[in-house]
């Protein structure tokens, strides 16, 4: 007799099915199961609301979550940048799978790099995070950019610069090759210019806390770096008090000598969405062994951030 096929509970959009797809194949391989994705709608996919005004955070995983605790699938596949940073007890993140490349892309006309930009060059994003460092960047080298708040999926964005109504659009580089559109990208932002969201690139695979057996098998496809590298990056914003559609950036990376790991380097940064204001800092240490050690990282960082004023950055939302 066949097992009974596992339920991963998805977001409708394509990159949400693209990335769940991957996750229910690597699922299949460890578990011998069938997978069958159950396709959810979430307030974010249907509210034509900005982000920041509908909250952010959650918008994209509460639907998600609220199936997992009713038992209508057995696990869920999120973008870990959705994710809150508070995890309910009923649930388990039972996988974070090795990251994608965490960096932030810019789509452009005439295949254009950022810094090629025409003056008054309108760029589109929904991310008050990546407002904040490309006109902070833009102010500092001299640069004449607008940027436009804009939504809708991967379509919709670089639909805007095809139809000539935005000189650019900014994405993330992971959603692009996911479902196969990297090579429209026509310039890679360095995360010296632009640090990405806490957790961009990476997923997040949730199941019951109570499944054990579908937890030990759903840990295979565990990454640990990527693992303590997001843990970092997401108690910082934690510490913060911020959502995640607040303009915090946040990246974890492991420096090694060699193919010898010495080290973790934590870098935050917050800013007012016109650039004036930043507060920009970075911490390394030894990489953490533990999440315990991982959530301190970025307790840590966010403490000397707050001291240098980050709260005052963030809007009415860092309460």
């Amino acid at each position: 007799m066949t097992e009974k096929a596992l339920r991963l509970g998805t977001r409708r959009s394509k990159l949400a099915m693209a990335q769940s797809g991957q996750v229910a194949e690597a699922v299949r391989q460890v578990t011998g199961r069938p997978v069958e994705l159950v396709e959810i709608t979430t307030y974010g996919d249907v509210s034509r609301e900005a982000l920041a005004q509908i909250g952010g955070t959650g918008v994209f995983v509460t639907a998600l979550r609220d199936a997992l605790i009713r038992g209508e699938v057995d696990f869920a596949v999120h973008s870990l940048k959705d994710l809150p940073t508070a995890q309910p007890e009923e649930l388990v993140l039972a996988a974070v799978p090795e990251r994608e490349d965490p960096r932030d892309v810019i789509v452009a006309r005439d295949a254009l790099k950022f810094t090629d930009l025409p003056r008054g060059a309108r760029i589109g994003t929904g991310s008050p995070r990546r407002m904040a460092q490309l006109n902070a960047y833009a102010r500092t080298h001299g640069l004449d950019i607008e940027t436009v708040p804009i939504r809708g999926n991967v379509d919709t964005r670089i639909g805007y610069v095809r139809d000539g109504e935005l000189d650019a659009v900014v994405l993330a580089a992971a959603g692009l090759n996911r479902i196969g559109r990297i090579d429209e990208v026509t310039d890679f932002l360095s995360v010296d210019t632009v640090l990405p969201a806490p957790g961009q690139g990476a997923l997040a695979i949730e199941c019951a806390a109570d499944n054990a057996a579908l937890i030990a098998a759903l840990g295979e496809l565990d990454d640990p770096f990527t693992r303590v590298a997001v843990t970092a990056e997401r108690s910082l914003l934690a510490a913060l008090e911020a959502g995640c559609s607040a303009p915090v950036g946040a990246l974890a990376d492991l420096l090694a000598d060699g193919q010898i790991v010495k080290e973790m380097r934590l870098r935050g940064v917050v800013g007012t969405t016109d650039g004036t204001r930043m507060v920009q800092l970075s911490t390394t240490g030894p990489v953490p062994q533990t999440e315990t050690q991982a959530i301190a990282l970025g307790r840590d960082l966010a403490t000397r951030m707050l001291a240098q004023g980050a709260a005052g950055l963030m809007g009415e939302r860092a309460h």
